[in-house]
C-alpha cells in the first residue's frame, strides 16, 4: 500500500451518503488528535503515521499505522489486529462488527465516543511499540 498523496479534504468532501461524509469528519478529527499526526490519502483509506511490517515469511509492505475508511456500508476503522483484549471496551462502545484488524462502524453518532477514543488509542500505542501480528515486525516509518 502507498500513499497517493491525493487532498484529504476532497476525499472526503465527496463522500456518499451525507451521514457518512458527517462520520467522515468525526473520525478525521478524533484520530488527528489522538495520533497527534496529520491525515494522509492510502488511496480510499485515510492514514495517520506510517510503518514497514515483515512477516517472517519475507512477505512486507507498508502501511498507516491508524486508520480509517468512510464506505457506504460503514466506517472502517483499521487498528492493530486483535480485540481480544479490547472484549470490554467492545462491550461498552455501542453497535459495531470485527474482523481481524477492522472495526466497522454504521453510525457514530450510535457509539460512545469516549471508548471509540479508547479503543484508538490502544491500537496506536500497540503499532508504535512495533507489537506485529501473526510475527510480524513493525517498523515504524514516520
Amino acid at each position: 500500500m502507498q500513499k497517493t498523496g491525493g487532498s484529504v479534504a476532497a476525499f472526503i468532501a465527496g463522500v456518499t451518503p451525507a451521514k457518512r461524509r458527517r462520520d467522515a469528519e468525526t473520525m478525521l478529527a478524533i484520530m488527528s488528535e489522538i495520533t497527534g499526526r496529520d491525515p494522509e490519502l492510502w488511496g480510499t483509506i485515510i492514514g495517520f503515521g506510517s510503518c514497514h511490517y515483515l512477516y517472517p515469511t519475507g512477505t512486507q509492505g507498508d502501511m498507516p499505522v491508524t486508520a480509517f475508511a468512510p464506505r457506504k456500508q460503514a466506517s472502517t476503522l483499521y487498528l492493530a489486529p486483535g480485540f481480544t483484549s479490547r472484549t470490554a471496551a467492545l462491550a461498552d462502545l455501542g453497535p459495531h462488527t470485527t474482523s481481524v484488524s477492522c472495526l466497522y462502524l454504521k453510525d457514530l453518532d450510535l457509539v460512545d465516543h469516549d471508548v471509540l477514543r479508547q479503543i484508538i488509542a490502544d491500537s496506536e500505542a500497540q503499532m508504535r511499540s512495533g507489537q506485529g501480528w501473526d510475527g510480524a515486525t513493525i517498523t515504524l516509518t514516520d
